[in-house]
């Protein structure tokens, strides 16, 4: 059972830091710093997220973040760079908190939450590109704003009621394999869209054949 809890202590937080990898990490370290946060003994290791260091480079980044993803379009060209970043960073966050314990199940948390991180990641990105088609920005900020609440919220539930997190993650799983295909059609009309803007941007900016034009 113990195994149980802490693997679905990490998937919560793997989940989180699909949406916000870098407040993740800075709601750990500040919990930790202030001892709001209690880490069980198996996750001791992520006590050095309550280094100042840490704080300092995570705060930092978070705020860049912050900004980027309260602007849309911004905020989708900065979820593209970090489809890769989110779910490494939660893998590794998720397998550096078990310490020296077996290797395999140090691969199993190493796996398992960067598929988490992976899965919330794709959502958040798929449900911002739908936001972003419409032309008011209110929208977009509100559920960003949700987002970050979400991450703060959950960092801390990961540790606190990792069970209940766990059943979060699942419904979360279910629910995108119901959008998935969606936002999968979105994708495809956003880029086809796009590449007809940058056609006929070329079209316009290409100088015109003075022969051409008289045949």
């Amino acid at each position: 059972m113990e195994v149980v809890a802490l693997l679905s202590s990490l998937m919560g937080l793997a989940f989180v830091s699909g949406f916000r990898l870098y407040g993740t990490v800075l709601v750990l370290g500040l919990g930790i710093r202030t001892g709001f946060i209690r880490l069980d003994p198996a996750m001791s290791r992520l006590e050095m997220l309550g280094e100042p260091l840490v704080i300092t480079v995570a705060g930092t980044i978070y705020v860049v973040e912050f900004l980027a993803d309260k602007v849309p379009w911004v905020d989708s060209v900065w979820d593209s760079f970090h489809t890769l970043i989110r779910p490494l960073g939660a893998a590794v966050l998720g397998a550096v908190a078990l310490g020296d314990v077996d290797a395999r199940l140090k691969l199993v948390a190493f796996l398992l939450c960067g598929s988490v991180a992976l899965a919330s990641h794709t959502g958040k990105a798929g449900i911002r590109l739908a936001v972003n088609h419409s032309p008011e920005p209110f929208t977009n900020i509100v559920i960003s704003l949700a987002e970050d609440a979400i991450a703060a919220a959950g960092a801390w539930l990961a540790v606190a009621y990792p069970f209940l997190t766990a059943i979060v993650v699942a419904l979360w799983l279910v629910v995108l394999a119901w959008i998935l295909p969606k936002i999968y059609r979105l994708a495809r009309q956003s880029l086809a869209t796009a590449y007809r803007r940058v056609g006929w941007l070329a079209r316009i900016g290409r100088p015109r054949n003075p022969i051409a034009r008289l045949l």
